[in-house]
């Protein structure tokens, strides 16, 4: 009697994920026949661990639709199933509170303790858990106030942890604040923010300080600077860069109009989004500004970022320029440049030029991409100097500069593209 109780509870359950039907074939013919081998336990837990598995398999369209997200098909599991999945994973991996650490902690604070006794007891805890947890118990004792530090530290206390959803909460209470907070305090809220991918509660804090009529609240070049690393921090895809590129402007005349004066970062960031949205003559404009209009003067990565740029566009000749521009002041090219150089004066076939800045490259000991050794042989190989390329790769084998493994790995696709067919 038990068995077909289990069973008339199996098909119970499944009733409300759609007409039993369409349901009840499949159960019986892939799972009845596990209930009846499953003598060795009791029934409602062999039920219950057949059900586990099988209960997410089924939808309200049919019993093929639902084998679509069962753990046997080859077929990837939809986007919104696998957000459902992470969150649950989630919140079971969310750090859970120690009760002994939090009273160890709690005891330290006197009878009537300040905000500055509560600021000391969160800085010399680690556990993030116990901060929040202590900071939201003194929240509801009677004629106590948080201070700027306070909020400071246990929001530092969360980034850190990387516990951001955590720190809504506390950032709405200093948002909601007349006249609270300081620049560092903001700041901090910002580089969480940025760094978890939060953008738009950047952007709202952002807007915050630039209402308050707090001086020491207003953003500064460093509030700035955070906000042009994280809308640059998308990686090299010129279309996303393009779209954050009219964003990155509109700050950047907010702080001129503020009469703050950008410093070498934010100059270089500007650049920097300017060549990777594909467009080289506004970073050339702010470069020839550097040093007449604003005070700081073109560094090293200023020039890696124009280089760089020019190359891309095959403006071989400005980059050239550059690049003697930058070694007549004393900076040093960086990786990057030299193998931007070289790939885009093979490629427009100037291959003794190439060349040149390839032999300095190894000299100097510059890392050189496979890439670049790749485009310098297949031009030679083009202009049919063949033996000239296979000499120049055992030039730079007898100097070490070439491992063993790329140097065959360069002779090998060297030798099959030579090869007559």
């Amino acid at each position: 009697m038990r068995f077909f109780s289990t069973g008339f509870a199996l098909v119970r359950r499944l009733y409300k994920f759609g007409p039993i039907s369409e349901r009840l074939p499949f159960v019986f013919s892939s799972r009845l026949h596990h209930l009846c081998l499953a003598t060795l336990k009791p029934m409602h837990k062999t039920a219950d661990a057949l059900l586990i598995p099988l209960l997410p398999c089924y939808s309200r369209s049919s019993c093929a639709s639902s084998l679509r997200f069962s753990s046997n098909s080859a077929r990837p599991l939809n986007r919104a199933y696998r957000k459902r999945v992470n969150r649950r994973l989630k919140l079971a991996n969310k750090p859970k509170l120690d009760e002994v650490q939090f009273n160890k902690a709690m005891s330290q604070l006197p009878a009537r303790f300040t905000a500055d006794d509560l600021h000391d007891v969160l800085t010399s805890e680690d556990d993030p858990t116990v901060c929040l947890e202590l900071f939201n118990w003194a929240s509801r004792q009677h004629r106590f106030k948080h201070s700027v530090t306070t909020f400071h530290v246990t929001l530092q206390k969360l980034g850190i942890a990387g516990m951001v959803e955590e720190m809504y909460d506390i950032v709405d209470q200093v948002l909601a604040l007349p006249h609270f907070g300081s620049e560092p305090l903001y700041n901090t809220i910002i580089y969480y923010y940025t760094k978890a991918r939060k953008l738009s509660r950047a952007v709202t804090v952002f807007k915050h300080m630039k209402k308050v009529e707090n001086s020491d609240c207003r953003p500064s070049s460093r509030t700035y600077n955070l906000l042009f690393a994280a809308f640059l921090a998308r990686g090299k895809n010129t279309y996303i860069n393009h779209m954050y590129m009219g964003t990155m402007e509109s700050l950047f005349k907010q702080m001129i109009n503020d009469d703050i004066e950008p410093d070498i970062f934010t100059l270089n960031s500007m650049i920097l989004g300017y060549v990777l949205s594909n467009h080289v003559n506004d970073a050339l404009r702010i470069f020839h500004q550097m040093g007449v209009v604003y005070t700081s003067v073109p560094d090293s990565l200023t020039y890696d970022h124009l280089i760089y740029g020019l190359c891309a566009q095959s403006r071989t000749n400005n980059a050239t320029e550059l690049f003697n521009q930058m070694t007549e002041k004393g900076l040093n090219a960086s990786s990057k440049t030299y193998n931007s150089l070289v790939n885009a004066l093979t490629l427009v076939g100037d291959i003794d030029k190439a060349l040149k800045y390839l032999r300095e490259m190894t000299e100097s000991r510059k890392h050189v991409d496979f890439i670049t050794y790749k485009t310098v042989l297949d031009e030679f190989r083009r202009r049919g100097r063949a033996v000239e390329a296979l000499n120049l790769v055992k030039e730079f084998g007898e100097k070490k500069v070439l491992d063993w493994v790329t140097s065959r790995k360069l002779l090998k696709d060297f030798r099959v593209r030579i090869a007559p067919t």
